[in-house]
């Protein structure tokens, strides 16, 4: 009965570990999207706007605005992502390979905390898409 027990501890304190790493990952993302927003409030590509004096300078500015708009929306899907693991976290489906249902290694868990797919699947799905990319030209 107490191996059960010691069992069950451990499994809550790994949810607890991972938890705590998403909720950390999610704050590290929210804390760049601030810094990025309060860069375009603040106006510091504006000095780069008064500066512009020909088409090759608003090109720059207009790389930069897009460049500044696509980090927030990468900020975005990964807040979404998190924010789908912590649902599943809640539910105990997360860490579960979408595609084979094996467990994902807590290393790969560390280094990608809203990962959905085991290794061994996602090099399989990258080499399907690599192979439909290849057909495609």
């Amino acid at each position: 009965m107490a191996k059960k027990k010691d069992k069950s501890e451990s499994v809550q304190q790994r949810k607890e570990r991972l938890k705590k790493l998403l909720l950390q990952k999610r704050q590290e993302v929210l804390d760049e999207a601030k810094t990025e927003i309060g860069k375009f409030i603040r106006g510091e590509n504006k000095q780069e706007i008064e500066t512009a004096l020909d088409d090759g300078d608003w090109s720059v500015v207009d790389l930069n605005e897009d460049l500044n708009l696509k980090k927030l929306s990468t900020h975005k899907e990964m807040l979404n992502k998190i924010d789908e693991a912590l649902r599943k976290l809640q539910e105990g489906t997360y860490g579960i390979c979408e595609e084979c249902g094996a467990e994902i290694p807590e290393e790969r868990l560390k280094i990608i905390p809203f990962a959905i797919y085991c290794v061994d699947c996602m090099e399989n799905i990258e080499k399907i898409q690599e192979m439909e990319k290849e057909d495609l030209f």
